[in-house]
């Protein structure tokens, strides 16, 4: 028997905050990783340099994601707080005009104006709170997220991504070290982008060639960084 929640799990618009956030961590960590071991490598005819710029790139991009995340996320969860905490005042204050509101939201739906109102009472009357917060302020589980689980995710995906090129430094030979860098960076950024739209549901060509299009742009421009200082190290 096809249920609601059965049905929904089939539409990939469920998947987008966290495969968002999944594809962007790790997308960042392989294309940072891999640029900043670009750019040493063109200046540096040894490993121990690469090696130890890429841990600390690693490390530092890691925090930075996770930081980034915790404040951008808590950020919209103070607001989303705010905005309930105002909708409580309101329906407690002027609760017919709420109700108007929430009637004209169904109506601009595409609802007649009596079942607007009907459909409106009817939400009302079994969970008014809820009923302004998702279709008021457009705010639903899908849409809220932790801030603590946020960073710990942005961090764990982006060390993920980082780890990749960090594999290609510790074994790849020093000589042509970008080489080897460019080839296997932009083998792993296919897999990211494929699994993303396969998770996703979208065109997987395209996906290929804009990840892997930006991708070579950041290793390039890192790498003539380095050939413009002109640094051995």
């Amino acid at each position: 028997m096809i249920t609601i929640d059965n049905y929904l799990d089939h539409h990939y618009i469920h998947r987008s905050n966290w495969l968002r956030a999944a594809v962007l961590g790790a997308n960042d960590g392989i294309i940072y990783i891999s640029s900043l071991a670009f750019g040493v490598a063109a200046a540096s005819s040894t490993r121990v340099p690469i090696l130890l710029a890429t841990v600390a790139g690693l490390v530092a991009g890691a925090l930075s994601m996770a930081a980034g995340e915790y404040v951008s996320v808590s950020s919209q969860t103070y607001t989303e707080k705010a905005d309930i905490e105002r909708e409580i005042k309101e329906l407690n204050e002027m609760p017919k005009e709420e109700l108007n509101i929430l009637a004209q939201i169904y109506e601009k739906r595409g609802l007649k104006k009596e079942t607007a109102m009907l459909v409106a009472i009817e939400l009302t009357e079994k969970d008014a709170l809820g009923t302004h917060i998702r279709d008021e302020l457009g705010i639903n589980e899908n849409s809220q997220a932790n801030p603590i689980q946020a960073a710990k995710a942005s961090g764990a995906v982006f060390t993920v991504g980082g780890v990749l090129p960090l594999l290609v430094i510790l074994f790849a030979p020093v000589k042509g070290m970008e080489f080897w860098l460019y080839e296997f960076t932009t083998v792993f950024l296919i897999i990211l982008g494929t699994t993303a739209v396969i998770t996703g549901g979208s065109s997987i060509t395209k996906a290929i060639l804009r990840i892997t299009i930006w991708g070579t742009i950041a290793m390039g421009l890192s790498s003539l960084v380095g050939y413009l200082f002109e640094v051995n190290i």
